[in-house]
Formats: structure tokens, C-alpha cells, sequence
């Protein structure tokens, strides 16, 4: 009698693992699109309060208009960094994330990528329309959405990093806060100066290069910190 072979089951590609963590985060933002939201609308109210508290010249809100559209986008993505891996920690998925065979780098990437997308992403598509409200130069249109482009990416990584550390705990935002605020203060830096200095006339390509190479070294560091962070933060 001739007896079958059972083959052993392949295991799931390193590419499907990080599409279907892609589109399971995708799934769950989709079905909590209030929370989703809220970064934005606290974008837009903030920006609309400042000609209110500050004053309707336009000489004013346009000088005003970069360093307060960076500010208020890196508050705005800072508010919805707490939900990162908050979620997962709660319903046990993230101890089994940890387990799984799967590189938790590309793990903590897609969910990452995620986070900027519903996050980042939105909030540069809306950076022009608010520059209209703050009297923000034509000439610094361009260059706004190509720093907020390139440095909401590098908030989301800096921030995966905070987030991890804190997932265990009660109320980690403000130490969240503590934690990755001093990380964000040079793409905050370079980001408002380049819109400044492409308003005032002069070349933004070291600005854009500066924040560009803070985009590769984030994507190459942020995520293995964050994912050594989760290990210590939920197996303590």
C-alpha cells in the first residue's frame, strides 16, 4: 500500500504578513473613522482660531502662516499617536503580533504606514486650504506641502517609538509627550524654515535634503526601536 506525503504548510511570505497587517490597521481606522478624525478637525479649528486670538492683518497671519501650520501639524499628528498600539494591547492581538514568525519591523512599519496615511497624509492635502485662511504667499505653497510631505512621515516613525514605550500604561500620553517632543523639534525646525525661506526668496534644497535624510534614517531606525520597545513594554 503506497502511503501519501503530507506536505508541511508554507509559511505566509514575509510580504503577506505586512499587507494583511496594512489592511487589517486600514479596516479598523476605516470602522473608527470618528477617531480618525479628530486629528484633523483639531488642525482645522486651531487654524481657524488664530485671525480670531491674534489678529486679521494679513501682514501678520503671513508671517505667522509657516511656523503655525507646522506647529498645530505636529500637535494634531502627536494627538493620535496614544491609539498606535493602544488598541492592539488591549484585545491581546499585539502579544500575538509578537509571537507570530513574521519580522516585527514590517509589522510595526505597516501599522506605521497607516498611522500617516489616515494621519499625515490628510493633514498636507489640507495644509494649502489653510494657508489661504492665513494669508500664506503663493510661493510657499509648494514648498509646505513638500516639507509636511516628508516630515509628518518622520513624526509617525519618531512617534511609533514613544507609543511603544508607553502602550502599557494607563494614561502614557503625557509621558508620550515627554518622551518624543525634543525628537520633533528639528523637523519642526527645518520644516518651518524652509517654507520661510522659499517666501522669502531664497533656494529650500538643503532644508528639503535635511528632512528628507530624517525620512531614511527614520525608516531604517524607528521601526526596530519601536518593535524592542513593544517587546519590553508588553512581556516586561
Amino acid at each position: 500500500m503506497s502511503q501519501k506525503v503530507q506536505m508541511p504548510l508554507a509559511a505566509p511570505s514575509v510580504g503577506a504578513g505586512f499587507w494583511a497587517t496594512l489592511k487589517r490597521d486600514f479596516l479598523l481606522s476605516y470602522r473608527h473613522r470618528g477617531e480618525m478624525a479628530n486629528p484633523l478637525v483639531f488642525f482645522l479649528m486651531v487654524i481657524t482660531m488664530v485671525p480670531l486670538g491674534i489678529s486679521p492683518e494679513q501682514a501678520i497671519l503671513a508671517s505667522l502662516a509657516p511656523g503655525m501650520i507646522w506647529v498645530v501639524a505636529l500637535l494634531a499628528t502627536l494627538l493620535s499617536l496614544d491609539s498606535l498600539f493602544r488598541s492592539d494591547f488591549e484585545d491581546g492581538s499585539l502579544e500575538q503580533l509578537l509571537m507570530t514568525p513574521q519580522p516585527l519591523y514590517l509589522q510595526v512599519l505597516a501599522k506605521v504606514l497607516v498611522h500617516w496615511m489616515v494621519t499625515g497624509l490628510p493633514l498636507t492635502l489640507m495644509a494649502p486650504i489653510l494657508g489661504v485662511m492665513l494669508s500664506l504667499p503663493e510661493s510657499g505653497y509648494m514648498p509646505l506641502c513638500i516639507t509636511l510631505l516628508l516630515g509628518t512621515g518622520t513624526l509617525s516613525l519618531i512617534g511609533s517609538i514613544g507609543a511603544a514605550l508607553t502602550v502599557a500604561l494607563r494614561k502614557g500620553g503625557l509621558l508620550l509627550s515627554l518622551i518624543i517632543m525634543p525628537l520633533y523639534v528639528p523637523v519642526l525646525i527645518f520644516g518651518a524654515s524652509a517654507v520661510r525661506s522659499a517666501i522669502d526668496g531664497f533656494p529650500i534644497g538643503g532644508q528639503v535634503a535635511i528632512l528628507g535624510a530624517f525620512l531614511a534614517t527614520a525608516i531604517v531606525l524607528a521601526p526596530m526601536a519601536a518593535a524592542g520597545a513593544l517587546r519590553i513594554s508588553v512581556n516586561g
